[in-house]
């Protein structure tokens, strides 16, 4: 046995035989042009084909994220800068597929020394240049092994189009040697609720078919597990899947929410199959994602309200816009910034463009008129008391009566019960917490132990974070990864937190998890967490 570790994106474990998908077609040999503009023509022609079949998967994907991300890859592709490259290498004298790899090369080198978000859209790039050069070669994209059995999936990287046509009964899980957790293979796997590992270096070298059990949480690979403890992790996801529609609690009856997170209304039919009690997250960037124009007033509101009315008679935490910087969005035009993670993004975006965060505010407002669903509103990226008053401030001259905050700074945490004093709930990020907790960036897989969310200085901010709550009766949510694991979560019902929201998929264990213990005893665990010396003796203390 071995075992590989990289970023953990999408919680659950499993296990199963390690399939891979295999290599794009390779450049043949350069061959000379004699008509440029014909030769241009057919390159053109090959990116028009590659925009037609990416349409096509959007429109049969049955969830609208990974539609939302095939149409993003897909305006890629049917860029007219990009078109003028390949003109420019063909009246350079290269053939087609010579002009399309070189075109997108020079796109791939600007991505990634733009780093961040944009350094995560090379994968995709990528992808784009394999699928063109397959058209003009005529030859098919390798596509996911179809073998007719369950198994573990492993890529370089998976580009969108890889993962629209998943069949989650077959593809048990998703092991990448590359990516992020805002990568499109962490965006679609979450969709899908496939737990996922990324930045896993090594996960290329095992052997085809060979046995391996995959952590999402943890982001941990055992290599060449036995064929029992493939069973055993089955036998648990299994029993995790029950029918059990109770409220999230403690043996006792220590209530503790048990919340779903969506990207839109596509995603409401699997939190309401898991019997999510509401929805803790709404990400509201995949309307606003890759486009070149803000998203108006009304097209806000009825993404809105769709997801608002499929949840009547339940809370909704909607948050506003979190991009910028290391997610930069082209109709915000924003410049480039030296360190892009400690820079304008989230609330702050607002200081430059406080239309952006009007318009939206107007737009929740409005969705939210007789809709029947509970609206709060959080705001990303707060690190002040004078942040969290403005805001607040504009949720309620919006006219809506719930606004929070994320904690997804330590400065926030440490000052959890001054912010409680302006809003009305807090909402913790444990991803982004980590990072800027353990100045660990979340692409750099060298560094994933520090991003465990079991690490004990973590814990504590969340331990203040939890007792601000109890001081003042108002909530405090976890939404980060950290919400989606079963074993910390009597941790965090121990440490204060009211409510945890993840994937669908994760509700039915942590519920069960929950039920297992009083709140007496997630007290204690909370207490004995906090003091350890490190992550892997703080989850140790679960067995």
């Amino acid at each position: 046995m071995a075992t590989l570790t990289g970023i953990g994106v999408c919680a659950g474990v499993t296990g199963g035989p390690l399939l891979r998908i295999a290599a794009a077609p390779a450049l043949p040999a350069p061959v000379p042009v004699d008509d440029v503009e014909a030769e241009v023509q057919r390159a053109v022609a090959a990116l028009a084909e590659v925009v037609a079949d990416l349409s096509r998967r959007a429109d049969r994907a049955a969830d609208e994220t990974v539609a939302e991300v095939l149409r993003a890859e897909a305006l890629m592709a049917d860029d007219e800068e990009l078109r003028d490259a390949v003109r420019e290498h063909v009246e350079g004298g290269a053939d087609a597929p010579h002009a399309v790899d070189a075109a997108f090369g020079a796109f791939r080198e600007m991505f990634a020394e733009a780093g961040g978000y944009l350094a995560e859209r090379v994968a995709d790039l990528d992808d784009l240049r394999d699928r063109a050069v397959a058209v003009l070669l005529g030859l098919p994209m390798p596509g996911v092994p179809q073998p007719g059995f369950p198994y573990v999936l492993a890529a370089r990287d998976l580009a969108p189009a890889d993962t629209a046509d998943l069949d989650p009964e077959q593809v048990l899980a998703l092991v990448t040697e590359i990516g992020g957790p805002t990568s499109h293979t962490a965006i679609l796997a979450r969709a899908l609720g496939l737990p996922a590992v990324v930045a896993c270096p090594g996960v290329l070298g095992v052997t085809e078919h060979t046995l391996v059990l995959v952590d999402g949480s943890t982001g941990r690979v055992e290599v060449g597990v036995s064929a029992a403890s493939v069973a055993a992790a089955g036998a648990l996801a299994e029993a995790a899947i029950d029918d059990n529609a109770e409220p999230g609690r403690t043996a006792d009856g220590h209530a503790v929410k048990l919340l779903a997170n969506v990207g839109s209304v596509k995603n409401v039919p699997a939190a309401d199959q898991a019997h999510a009690e509401g929805i803790g997250l709404f990400r509201t960037e995949l309307l606003f994602l890759d486009r070149t124009s803000e998203p108006t007033r009304d097209e806000q509101i009825g993404a809105y309200r769709d997801v608002f009315r499929a949840m009547a008679g339940r809370r909704v935490v909607i948050r506003t816009l979190d991009a910028g910087a290391d997610k930069p969005l082209p109709f915000l035009k924003q410049e480039g910034e030296p360190n892009p993670a400690l820079g304008i993004r989230g609330l702050r975006v607002a200081r430059q463009r406080p239309d952006v965060l009007t318009t939206q505010l107007a737009a929740i407002a409005a969705a939210a008129d007789d809709c029947g669903a509970d609206v709060w509103v959080m705001a990303p990226m707060v690190s002040t008391l004078t942040e969290a008053t403005a805001f607040a401030a504009a949720v309620h001259e919006a006219g809506l009566p719930k606004a929070g905050v994320m904690i997804e700074v330590p400065a926030a945490a440490l000052r959890a019960a001054d912010l409680l004093r302006a809003v009305d709930f807090l909402s913790i990020g444990t991803n982004d917490l980590s990072q800027y907790t353990f100045a660990a960036d979340r692409m750099c897989g060298d560094l994933a132990e520090l991003l465990d969310p079991w690490q004990p200085a973590l814990l504590q901010l969340i331990a203040i974070c939890g007792a601000a709550g109890r001081d003042t009766g108002k909530p405090v949510g976890v939404c980060g990864e950290a919400a989606a694991d079963p074993l910390l979560a009597p941790v965090l019902a121990g440490l204060g937190v009211s409510s945890l929201s993840m994937s669908p998929r994760a509700l039915p264990g942590v519920r069960a998890a929950l039920g297992r213990y009083s709140y007496a005893e997630c007290r204690r665990l909370a207490d004995l967490a906090v003091a350890a010396p490190d992550a892997a003796a703080a989850r140790k203390l679960m067995g």
